[in-house]
């Protein structure tokens, strides 16, 4: 499923703030963000951008990073993006306005309408690897990774119930794909969105240290998806020695499809390549928003770093009418993203 960066959303409810005359609090989809007092109600539609948003250079948006002391011009500063923050105490992530403000939207307005072209918002993305690094396309037939976050997509958690369940930690690192290229046979290291010259760069070095090249020639139809963490790799908030692999992915490119959980377990396993973290499992899925974002904060083992979050998914792999695919999304810490988590 595509993310909807910007969207269509009517407001579930308005809360007010304590000790605050000028912005109240409003609830959309699993999300909450602080808005201008008395500028919309429950039912009414608003122009809702999602974390990670970067709005266009347009007036409607120089609010946002106008007052800001080191910015002395109106125009966006390049690398402004909506980041989870805490106005008066409370959690705010995202923006949302009166769909007023917005003339250029077609009637009739339908709740959910994904609007991010037609206003021109995109997408935040970590710096890219130095292109001398970049061999070319990402492996072809295997899915990106991606998760879509809960609060986006609160139906989700009814389908999932009942359900036997896994939750896995979200480990803070930078994704890597390996398998074997289906036309050339050639064993294959790919970052988020492209494939990776071979030499000594940390996913070649991960892949030797795991025999990756050996162990998925010997399955050539089966690829691993997971994160490379460690010295260098983001934070390191992990606090490892060495660059490390923890698989979260086993897709099969011959069936289309991703092994279950106890599939992938024992795929591993037989490989001797570490899966990332379980955190929880059951027979079934009964957790809501709010106990799930609980779940979602913590330290990673032996640190006092905060995790990334949580990546939920049924054991059985199940596809969900909501998400267009595979049923699975993840919980972002929202402790972690005030202590400056991306």
């Amino acid at each position: 499923m595509k993310r909807k960066l910007a969207s269509i959303q009517s407001v579930i409810a308005i809360e007010p703030i304590p000790n605050a005359d000028a912005i109240e609090l409003a609830r959309i989809q699993g999300w909450q963000c602080v808005i201008k007092k008395g500028e919309l109600r429950a039912g009414d539609l608003g122009v809702f951008l999602e974390i990670d948003s970067i709005p266009p250079d347009d007036p409607r948006f120089t609010f946002l990073w106008h007052n800001k002391k080191d910015v002395e011009s109106t125009e966006r500063p390049a690398a402004f993006r909506l980041k989870t923050v805490r106005l008066r105490g409370m959690l705010s992530q995202g923006l949302l306005l009166p769909i007023q403000q917005f003339p250029e939207l077609i009637r009739p307005f339908v709740t959910g309408t994904d609007v991010t072209e037609i206003l021109g918002v995109t997408k935040w993305e970590p710096p890219l690897p130095e292109m001398e690094d970049i061999a070319g396309p990402f492996l072809p037939g295997v899915p990106k990774t991606d998760e879509m976050r809960v609060q986006s997509v609160p139906s989700v958690l009814d389908e999932l119930a009942g359900r036997a369940y896994v939750m896995t930690l979200k480990c803070d690192g930078t994704s890597a794909t390996f398998g074997i290229h289906q036309d050339t046979g050639e064993f294959t290291a790919c970052g988020r969105n492209w494939s990776i010259k071979r030499g000594s760069n940390t996913y070649w070095r991960v892949a030797e240290t795991y025999h990756l090249e050996k162990s998925l020639q010997a399955h050539p139809h089966l690829a691993i998806q997971g994160e490379l963490v460690g010295p260098g790799i983001q934070k390191n908030r992990l606090g490892l020695n060495c660059p490390q692999f923890r698989v979260f992915n086993v897709y099969d490119q011959q069936t289309c499809c991703f092994l279950g959980h106890d599939e992938a377990v024992a795929f591993l396993n037989e490989i001797k390549v570490p899966m990332v973290d379980v955190i929880e499992e059951g027979l079934s899925f009964d957790h809501d928003m709010e106990s799930l974002l609980a779940l979602a904060e913590g330290y990673y083992p032996g640190t006092q770093n905060e995790r990334e979050g949580l990546v939920i998914r049924p054991k059985t792999e199940y596809q969900s009418p909501t998400l267009g695919g595979r049923l699975s999304f993840k919980v972002i810490s929202n402790r972690f993203l005030l202590k400056g988590g991306d």
